[in-house]
């Protein structure tokens, strides 16, 4: 009997799906060992290795269909297309597409646009396409810079994708002043060569505060905005009474967020474990606004809820799940004010295991609102400004709970976050690192072991959990990682690779060196994306069998979910899962999944073009980098201290036109200067954009010949340096009033 692997290669390797008997056949599998392929086919179907398609064939999950939807992206110096498939989200690395020159037929496909083709496999994530067809394409609406004129007035796209600037042909009722955003409908009929389109909204000025925030939630497509029939829902809430509820609210319990947190959904507190333990092991109890007592399945609220799936948040604002009445209200955990909430009594040995753990409705009141700098600095002068013990317990729990993340080796990647500092008038101040403190990570415990806690139960008592799954790399992200690895020399042996401390070991071996953020960076890429689902396939990245999401029901509908499985399930009052919801559970999971990544693109879109804003004010200023990604088209270059990312195109690489190695990721130019990811760099910013989020640099002087010791580079590349021109000057200062 094969392994999964062998099957995963067997697949790979075939131009089409693969019925069950071919697999058997090329395998020599007969009699009743077919029932045992049969297994193995599903459980790699349960994993995500691979599908079904048209009866009993078989074919990789990531694998693309033999004939797709191409849009061009974008066109590279030689004319060669750079695409992407059309409404395919692969599972693992994105698949590289060879374009054939289109039928005689067919127009030449240009930057924006869509055909049909056919696609050839040519090895491990690698076709060729052959165009058939034109395909119109979906996309109806674009964001762009109004431009008024004697013709109407033209459209100048901010999409990266769509760069050429459309006429303004029918009239509309919205109106724009010149440098306003707008929605633009492209319309398919072109007039003196360019795209006719009609402004169907007005998103505001382009210097207006705020505006980068509301390009990202117009291209990500994020509702914005509630219907009044959801505000009055929220507003007719009525503050929580004890009722059948515990009382709590004596309890010390404080929330610990950021300094700029928008909601308080979680609170915590600690004490010695007298009562069930003589060893010394802890009662914990994390207190969670229970949202599931306002939102009913079914009403107004719940829809609403469910259709933006979670909160998005950026530098200047959120968009919440909940109107400001659940989400700012009632349902945040403000301090000496009575809120309802589901509570979580967990005991823990000293080791850190949960020993047990129950769950009801209670009534509390948090006795402070506390930041993350605040606890950890009075935790370092051993003061406690709730009550004496108290953060000594919390660090307790926290230190056992620590202990056992550290036994069961769940991954330890620690990456630089960086925070977007607005002024006053919403341009960009700063950026600034985010520093991770015991106090992060003591929060980050305490909602770890509540959501195993919720999944255990939930399993327990038979109910529907909507299971936060992270399945291990697949064979094709490890093979990757292993290429990209060797490139920094570290030598890793096929197959050697496959638990979290194996990927700890590697990023321990760099710890501290230039390499370390560069390596774990391609670990982050390596694991598979996190999702919901109904089906337990464990959590990999922290080492844990059961895990849900169970702690912000606020800005996770996933939460929501869990809490009323757990209200049906223990029966705690009204609320609880509806049988209409519990069939559901798959189609849900896939909703709110695909409605998380759709925050994550719009929050990274949003950080990516206040960076740009950022950058634009220091055009000509000079800075340390490292090369993040290597292209045929050219280098990606983040400035080491701010972390804002920008590209070097080929043509602007030093000696000509350069040479690029896709085996090795490497670009080599006609002076034999080699471009590596991981190098040390430096560049000068010669042109940013903050509305449409792009940045180019020009590379300088590296001061890199294959040494990566940090302390020598620090000496060659001063970061900020200052470029003494005169005409530069007058150009940043026009670009400041612009931003």
């Amino acid at each position: 009997m094969p392994n999964g692997d062998a099957v995963v290669e067997l697949l790979r390797s075939a131009l089409n799906a693969q019925p069950t008997r071919e697999i058997a056949r090329v395998f020599g599998i007969t009699g009743s060992q077919r029932t045992g392929l049969r297994v193995l086919l599903k459980e790699l179907e349960a994993r995500g290795r691979i599908e079904r398609v048209q009866g009993r064939r078989w074919r990789l999950a990531d694998a693309l269909p033999p004939v797709v939807i191409l849009e061009v992206v974008s066109i590279d110096a030689e004319g060669d297309l750079k695409v992407r498939p059309v409404d395919i989200e692969p599972q693992g690395p994105v698949p590289a597409i060879d374009v054939l020159p289109a039928p005689r037929s067919m127009p030449a496909p240009g930057e924006g646009d869509r055909f049909l083709a056919r696609l050839l496999p040519r090895g491990k994530n690698h076709y060729t396409a052959k165009p058939l067809r034109p395909a119109e394409s979906e996309i109806k609406t674009t964001i762009g810079q109004f431009r008024d004129g004697s013709d109407g007035g033209r459209v100048v796209p901010l999409e990266r994708r769509r760069r050429d600037e459309m006429v303004l042909t029918l009239k509309s009722d919205v109106r724009a002043n010149d440098g306003d955003l707008v929605i633009a409908e492209v319309l398919s009929t072109r007039r003196q060569g360019l795209l006719q389109a009609r402004i169907v909204d007005n998103i505001g000025a382009a210097d207006a505060p705020g505006a980068i925030s509301r390009i990202a939630i117009h291209r990500a497509d994020i509702p914005e905005h509630f219907p009044d029939a959801v505000n009055n829902a929220a507003d007719a809430v009525q503050p929580p009474t004890l009722g059948n509820r515990v009382d709590i609210r004596e309890l010390p319990l404080v929330t610990i967020d950021g300094p700029d947190a928008r909601d308080f959904d979680d609170a915590v507190f600690a004490e010695p474990d007298t009562t069930r333990s003589t060893d010394g092991g802890w009662h914990l109890v994390v207190a969670i606004a229970d949202v599931a007592a306002y939102v009913r399945p079914g009403s107004a609220l719940d829809r609403e809820a469910l259709k933006r799936g979670n909160s998005v948040y950026f530098p200047d604002r959120v968009v919440p799940m909940l109107p400001e009445a659940l989400s700012n209200g009632l349902c945040s955990l403000r301090p000496n004010e009575d809120r309802a909430c589901i509570a979580a009594d967990l005991w823990i040995g000293p080791g850190g295991d949960l020993r047990s753990f129950s769950f009801q409705r209670a009534l509390m009141r948090s006795a402070a609102r506390l930041t993350y700098e605040e606890v950890q600095a009075a935790r370092n002068a051993g003061t406690d400004p709730v009550m004496p013990g108290l953060f000594d317990h919390l660090y307790g729990a926290f230190e056992a709970l620590a202990a056992t993340r550290r036994s069961r080796g769940a991954l330890d990647l620690e990456l630089p976050e960086r925070r977007v500092v607005l002024a006053g008038d919403g341009t960009v101040k700063d950026i600034v690192p985010v520093q991770r403190l015991d106090s992060h990570r003591l929060i980050e415990e305490f909602m770890i072991t509540a959501n195993v806690a919720a999944a255990r139960r939930l399993q327990k008592r038979g109910q529907p959990v909507m299971f936060r799954v992270h399945d291990e790399p697949s064979l094709e992200k490890l093979t990757d990682l292993r290429e990209a690895l060797a490139g920094f020399g570290i030598k890793i042996a096929k197959g050697s690779v496959n638990r979290p401390r194996d990927f700890n070991s590697i990023l321990a071996s760099v710890r501290g060196t230039a390499q370390e953020i560069m390596v774990s960076e391609l670990i982050l890429r390596s694991q598979m994306q996190a999702v919901y689902s109904p089906k337990n396939l464990g959590h990999f990245g922290l080492g844990l069998r059961d895990y849900a999401h169970f702690t912000s029901p606020i800005r996770r509908y996933a939460d929501l979910l869990v809490h009323r499985a757990l209200i049906r399930g223990d029966r705690l009052g009204a609320g609880g899962l509806d049988d209409d919801q519990a069939k559901q559970f798959e189609e849900l999971g896939k909703h709110i999944s695909k409605t998380e990544r759709r925050a994550v693109i719009a929050e990274r879109d949003a950080n990516d073009r206040y960076t740009a804003a950022f950058l634009a004010m220091h055009i000509g200023d000079s800075f340390a980098g490292t090369v993040r990604g290597v292209t045929r088209a050219g280098l990606f270059i983040a400035i080491d201290d701010k972390g804002a990312e920008g590209f070097v195109p080929a043509s602007k690489l030093p000696g000509g036109r350069p040479r690029f190695d896709s085996r090795s990721q490497t670009i080599e130019s006609p002076g034999g200067r080699t471009y590596r990811l991981g190098d040390p760099v430096e560049v000068r910013v010669s042109e940013a954009d903050g509305l449409s989020g792009s940045s180019i640099f020009d590379l300088m002087d590296s001061g890199h010949s294959g040494s990566s010791n940090p302390a020598s580079r620090s000496k060659k590349i001063k970061s900020g340096r200052k470029r003494p021109d005169k005409r530069n000057a007058r150009r940043k200062n026009k670009l400041k009033r612009q931003h």
